[in-house]
């Protein structure tokens, strides 16, 4: 690393430190007056209170106390504040990247009735209301060793030594065990067609609003007609709020041809818990036949659905790994792919921008109205966007939610946006879409994936071990540190941009080689391998 600082943009006032910088030290003409940790921002004039705070060529803050030249930018001296936005100035005139690579390259994927192609083939299995979680973990546990996709954790293991130690008087304390790998049960797979049967319980479906039972429906929904899901086991109470009838209203609104195998079991028609139980399993097992038929075909580009994400960001995110990102959702909308961004409280201070992108006056409204009506919802609780950055966002140099804001929307790239879609909803255009799900991660990889994103891109500089139970996430790490220290959670390491040894084109297209290859189901994301199914659903209320 030959430099230690860079600005961002001409227009920055501020640098980033690429590595700790210690008092005293002269940096393009700058004398440091203060220790400036690897990440973080040092002033680069004299900033009186109130002057504006620029970084990616935008306002992320405002001087709180007066600031030297060469001081620390933190919390104490810079408080948040974001650009205004305002009516539409279009910005269509887009350059296209560079697709000679990839025009014709295919993937192998699970073509459905609907048209569209799966990077997985799962079947479901899920609960209308919480008060059935029970009887799905009881079909969980009787299927999954029986049917091969069980897996023996080095954790069970290390717990029978653990015991065994006990029981011969051992020393506990100093009992050390060492394993990385989960192993398949060793039983092989009866169904080797099936990647996996897949259990969504959650806490909603009654007590809640009837919106609520609604969105339940609407994004259960999206999961079943699914292009990674070839069918679904549904239990049902019989008097919770989220009743049938919607769900099957919700499904025909996405899908009015729908064809898949849908098998809806209600408890109190039923009767006896045993006797449902046993209609399930077996259905269930008649459907895993079904679905077992399924094959891997070659399909386009055009049908990758990808949806975007960070968690646990740093202040390396937005300079490597979700411009690098961003690239490679600019080479996929100019394949004819889908890109969906996501997290509207990580869009604060951008909207203008994004705005400007909208290819027509009515998707920018539909924006920034479902955005003020994100933000006015957050500020009557007092919990504005102002405070969606964490403790470990701050500690790592992302001190605003504007600076943070501005390098998430890295990852949705610079082409146009073509549609603008309420949580929930389908993506159905090419291009770039921005998707309404919160900043919180298991409920934006959630949203994403119960709108089509079939596979999904997942930045951090922290780690961060989510995933999700249909769709393929990848994990990439901003600096190479966090991919070396977990490296069983990191799938693609982007810190290789801070150190000079990769550009963000080059990165880019290593992206995409990624997607394409998890696609296929050639590449196993970690997230897959170690059965990180996260699921949990929004339920409008204030999420940051």
């Amino acid at each position: 690393m030959k430099t230690k600082i860079i600005k961002i943009t001409p227009t920055d006032n501020v640098y980033v430190a690429l590595t700790d910088l210690k008092k005293g030290e002269v940096l393009e003409g700058i004398t440091l007056i203060t220790d400036v940790p690897v990440k973080h921002k040092l002033a680069e004039d004299d900033l009186a209170v109130g002057d504006l705070v620029k970084m990616y060529g935008l306002t992320i803050g405002k001087a709180a106390i007066p600031i030297q030249r060469g001081e620390h930018i933190t919390t104490f001296n810079v408080k948040h504040v974001a650009e205004v936005y305002g009516e539409r100035k279009p910005q269509l005139t887009w350059h296209k990247p560079d697709i000679s690579k990839f025009e014709h390259r295919t993937f192998q994927g699970f073509h459905r009735a609907d048209g569209r192609v799966g990077t997985a083939n799962y079947w479901l299995v899920i609960p209308m209301v919480f008060c059935e979680n029970q009887n799905v973990d009881v079909i969980k546990n009787v299927l999954l060793d029986e049917l091969g996709y069980g897996k023996t954790s080095q954790f069970q293991h290390y717990t029978q030594l653990l015991i065994q130690a006990y029981k011969n008087g051992g020393d506990i304390t100093s009992f050390e065990y060492q394993e990385t790998q989960q192993t398949a049960n060793g039983r092989g797979l009866l169904f080797p067609q099936v990647d996996g049967i897949k259990f969504l319980t959650h806490t909603g479906g009654c007590g809640g609003t009837r919106e609520d039972a609604q969105i339940l429906c609407q994004l259960l929904a999206g999961y079943i007609t699914h292009p990674n899901v070839a069918g679904a086991t549904i239990l049902s109470l019989g008097c919770q709020n989220a009743q049938v009838k919607i769900l099957q209203e919700a499904i025909n609104h996405i899908d009015a041809n729908f064809s898949k195998p849908l098998y809806v079991f209600d408890q109190q028609a039923i009767g006896s818990e045993e006797a449902m139980l046993r209609q399930a399993i077996k259905q269930t097992f008649i459907g895993l036949t079904i679905a077992n038929q399924a094959q891997r075909r070659a399909a386009s580009l055009s049908h990758i659905t990808l949806g975007v994400e960070c968690g646990g960001s740093d202040g390396f995110s937005g300079i490597s790994a979700n411009p690098s990102v961003g690239y490679c959702a600019d080479l996929l909308s100019a394949l004819g792919g889908k890109v969906m961004l996501a997290e509207f409280p990580e869009l604060c201070g951008v909207e203008q921008e994004l705005i400007n992108r909208c290819v027509s006056e009515e998707l920018a409204h539909k924006f920034t109205s479902i955005q003020s009506a994100y933000a006015s919802r957050a500020e009557a609780v007092g919990s504005g966007f102002d405070m969606n950055p964490s403790p470990g966002n701050i500690k790592d140099g992302l001190i605003t939610d504007a600076m943070k804001s501005a390098g998430a929307a890295k990852k949705g790239g610079n082409s146009p946006i073509n549609d603008v879609l309420d949580y929930t909803e389908q993506a159905q255009k090419s291009g770039l879409s921005l998707l309404c799900t919160p900043g919180n991660d298991a409920e934006c990889t959630t949203g994403l994936a119960g709108s089509g994103a079939n596979v999904i891109m997942f930045t951090t500089g922290l780690g961060n071990p989510m995933g999700n139970p249909i769709c393929p996430v990848l994990k990439i790490s901003s600096n190479t540190s966090l991919s070396e220290k977990m490296a069983d959670i990191i799938d693609i390491n982007a810190g290789t941009i801070i150190t000079g040894e990769k550009t963000i084109v080059e990165m880019g297209e290593e992206l995409l080689e990624y997607c394409i290859a998890t696609a296929s189901g050639e590449y196993i994301p970690k997230a897959v391998s170690l059965g990180h199914d996260d699921f949990i659903p929004w339920k409008r209320g204030v999420s940051l």
